[in-house]
C-alpha cells in the first residue's frame, strides 16, 4: 500500500513538473527599439501568459473619444480588454548583422518589473541594418517562442545621407478605428518606411475610462492593451522609437509633480511605471544625430515644471534651469544643418484660450514662452509638437517660429478646435486624426527639409517644403 501510495505521489509530482516545463510563453505585445544612436540601441520587451489579448467587447458611445458603453471598473483586470497576463520566466536577445552577432545571456522576468526586461545594446556599428531576434521561455526544459523585427542605425555626425521619420500623439485605448488591427497611422506609417519615430505622448490615457487607471495594476494594463494592438505590435519591430511622456501618461489631465493622486495612483507611481513601460535609460531629455542634416531634441515637460496655476514670472518654468543649461549647451554646440525640437506640448500655438494653461503658448507660461520661441527662431529651431487633438502648421508673427502639431492617431480623438477659426498663424489647419512625416535630403547639395501631413490612410494632406539658405 505504501509503495503504490508513494508511486501516485511520483506519478503526480512528474505530472505537475512536465506540465510546467511545456508551459509556453509569447511576445503578445511586442518589442520596441528605443534611443537608437549610430554605435547603440536599447530593446525592451515583456513576456507574456497568453497568446493574445483579450478582445473588444463592449460597445462604443457614438461621441468623441468613443468611450466603452456600461463598462465596469471594479471587474476583474484580466477580462478587460486587452488584458494581457505576463509570465514568469526567461529572455534571450540577440542582434546581428552580415558579419557580427551580438547576444545577451537567458535572463529572469518576474512581476517586480511587470515581466519586463529592457537591454542596451553598445558598440554598434553606424548607418547598418540589424536584425534582432527575441526568444522566450518558462524554464530550461520549456519550449522556446520567437519573435523577430530590425532596424537600422543613424549614419555618422558627418555623413549626408536622406533621412525619412514620422511623428505622431494622442492615443486612446478605444478611439480605435480600425476593429481588428487597433490605429489605421501605423499600417499607414509602415507603408512609408521611416528609419525612425518619435510619439510625444499621451502614449495612454490613466484618466480615461475603459479602465480608469485608479491603482498600479490598471495603469500598467493601459500599457498591455495599448501595445497588444496588432498595428502597433508590427510597426514598433521594425521601427525605432523615441518616446516621450505627457500628462495623460503620467497621471491625469495636466500633470506635474504636485498633482495629486488618482485613485490609489500616485505621481510617484506614475513615474515607476514610466521608466518600467518604455525603452529608456537615465535622462529624461536628450538629443538624437541622423548624420550631417538633421538632429532632433526631446525635451521633458512634466518632471520639473512649476505648478501650472502660479503666477507666471521669470522663475516660473516647464523645462526647468537644469534642462534649458542643457538644451542651450546642445543646441549652441550642433552643426547640423536642420535643428528640430520635439515637444509634448505646444511652444507656437495657437492654444485655446479658455481652460489651457499648461504650455508655452499659454498665458499662464508667458514669460518662459516669450524666451523660447526667440531663442528657438535665432537658432533656425523648427518645432514638431504633441497635445493638440488637430493638425496644423503655424508660424509665430512675433520671431517667424514654425510648429507643425501632428494631430491625434485617429478622426475619433479629433476636437477642441472649430476648423474654420483659421488664424493669422496658421498656415495649414485640419481638425481631424492622422501624422506627420519629416523629410530631409540633398538636392545639387542643398539640403531640403519637407514637413507632411497625411490622414489616418497615409495620403498627404499637407506639405511644406523649406530649403537651407544658411550654406
Amino acid at each position: 500500500m505504501r509503495y503504490l501510495i508513494i508511486t501516485v505521489l511520483l506519478f503526480q509530482v512528474s505530472f505537475y513538473l512536465n506540465a510546467q516545463n511545456t508551459d509556453s510563453v509569447y511576445f503578445t505585445t511586442g518589442f520596441k527599439i528605443g534611443e537608437v544612436t549610430n554605435s547603440s540601441a536599447i530593446i525592451l520587451t515583456r513576456l507574456c501568459a497568453t497568446p493574445e489579448p483579450v478582445k473588444v467587447w463592449h460597445e462604443r458611445k457614438e461621441s468623441v473619444f468613443r468611450n466603452p458603453i456600461n463598462f465596469n471598473n471594479d471587474m476583474p483586470v484580466q477580462k478587460m480588454e486587452g488584458s494581457v497576463p505576463g509570465s514568469t520566466g526567461q529572455v534571450k536577445i540577440t542582434m546581428n548583422t552580415k558579419d557580427t552577432l551580438i547576444s545577451t545571456d537567458w535572463k529572469y522576468v518576474s512581476s517586480y518589473k511587470d515581466f519586463t526586461i529592457k537591454n542596451k545594446f553598445e558598440s554598434l556599428i553606424a548607418n547598418t541594418s540589424y536584425s534582432i531576434t527575441i526568444q522566450g521561455r518558462k524554464n530550461p526544459e520549456s519550449p522556446i517562442t520567437e519573435i523577430k523585427g530590425q532596424f537600422r542605425t543613424p549614419p555618422l555626425d558627418d555623413q549626408i545621407t536622406p533621412v525619412f521619420f514620422t511623428s505622431s500623439t494622442c492615443q486612446y485605448y478605444w478611439s480605435f478605428d480600425d476593429p481588428l488591427r487597433g490605429f489605421k497611422i501605423y499600417d499607414s506609417m509602415q507603408k512609408l518606411n521611416p528609419l525612425f519615430h518619435c510619439q510625444t505622448g499621451d502614449y495612454v490615457y490613466y484618466d480615461k475610462p475603459g479602465p480608469m487607471a485608479y491603482n498600479l495594476e490598471l495603469a500598467r494594463h493601459k500599457w498591455h492593451a495599448m501595445n497588444s494592438w496588432p498595428s502597433l505590435l508590427d510597426f514598433y519591430v521594425k521601427t525605432p522609437l523615441y518616446i516621450q511622456k505627457d500628462d495623460h501618461d503620467l497621471l491625469r489631465d495636466d500633470a506635474g509633480p504636485n498633482s495629486l493622486p488618482l485613485g490609489e495612483l500616485t505621481y510617484e507611481d506614475g513615474l515607476s511605471i514610466w521608466q518600467e513601460q518604455v525603452p529608456i535609460i537615465n535622462t529624461p531629455y536628450r538629443t538624437f544625430r541622423w548624420g550631417k542634416d538633421l538632429q532632433i531634441w526631446l525635451v521633458e515637460g512634466r518632471e520639473f515644471r512649476s505648478d501650472n496655476k502660479a503666477p507666471d514670472g521669470k522663475d516660473k518654468t516647464i523645462w526647468g534651469k537644469e534642462q534649458i543649461i542643457w538644451f542651450k549647451k546642445t543646441i549652441e554646440s550642433s552643426d547640423a544643418t536642420f535643428k528640430i525640437l520635439v515637444s509634448p506640448t505646444p511652444v507656437v500655438g495657437p492654444d485655446r484660450s479658455q481652460g489651457k494653461f499648461d504650455n508655452h503658448s499659454n498665458a499662464s507660461f508667458q514669460t518662459e514662452g516669450i524666451w523660447l520661441r526667440k531663442y528657438l527662431a535665432n537658432h533656425n529651431v523648427f518645432v514638431i509638437n504633441g497635445d493638440r487633438h488637430w493638425q496644423y502648421v503655424s508660424v509665430d508673427s512675433e520671431t517667424g517660429l514654425w510648429e507643425f502639431s501632428q494631430g491625434p492617431v485617429s478622426d475619433f480623438h479629433a476636437q477642441g478646435w472649430d476648423e474654420n477659426d483659421t488664424r493669422p498663424e496658421h498656415k495649414f489647419l485640419r481638425v481631424k486624426g492622422g501624422f506627420l512625416g519629416v523629410k530631409v535630403y540633398r538636392q545639387k547639395d542643398q539640403a531640403i527639409i519637407e514637413f507632411i501631413h497625411y490622414d489616418t490612410d497615409g495620403n498627404e494632406v499637407n506639405k511644406e517644403i523649406i530649403k537651407n539658405t544658411r550654406w
